[in-house]
């Protein structure tokens, strides 16, 4: 009992929901560290393909099997006409606004500037700034369903 009696020990009950806002934060977070790695991965020369796990019925026994498969991705970023990296971030199909005007892309000039701006986008992410746009774009989609 000797290990006990050294950590600081607290009663505590744990949370059984987060906020919404905080659940579309860790979502967009997750998304963009996908981004991130897809964007290192390219620099790199590497392959990153991440996997995920299926479930299907097999139809001739009938019987419920999973297997794993390669996730599809898509890339957030694309080359212009002037050769310069394009940058959109997406919550879910839906690209989000990143100011007032409406500009909905920003301009890179190479892969390293791609890396150090999904970074940057990710620390704005937890500080809470694209919480309006988030709420925004998701309310428009649970409008769509509700018709």
């Amino acid at each position: 009992m000797t290990t006990l009696n050294n950590l600081k020990l607290i009663t505590s009950a744990r949370n059984k929901s987060i906020s919404p806002i905080v659940h579309r934060r860790n979502k967009l977070i997750s998304k963009l560290d996908e981004q991130l790695q897809i964007a290192t991965s390219k620099r790199d020369g590497t392959l990153f393909a991440p996997k995920r796990i299926k479930i299907y019925t097999d139809n001739a026994t009938g019987e419920r099997k999973s297997i794993e498969i390669t996730k599809r991705l898509k890339e957030w970023y694309w080359t212009n006409e002037a050769g310069k990296l394009n940058l959109s971030v997406r919550y879910g199909s839906a690209v989000l606004p990143l100011n007032k005007k409406g500009a909905n892309a920003i301009e890179l000039t190479n892969g390293t500037e791609l890396i150090g701006t999904l970074h940057k986008l990710k620390d704005a992410v937890i500080a809470g700034e694209f919480d309006d746009a988030i709420s925004e774009v998701s309310d428009a989609t649970r409008k769509a369903f509700n018709k």
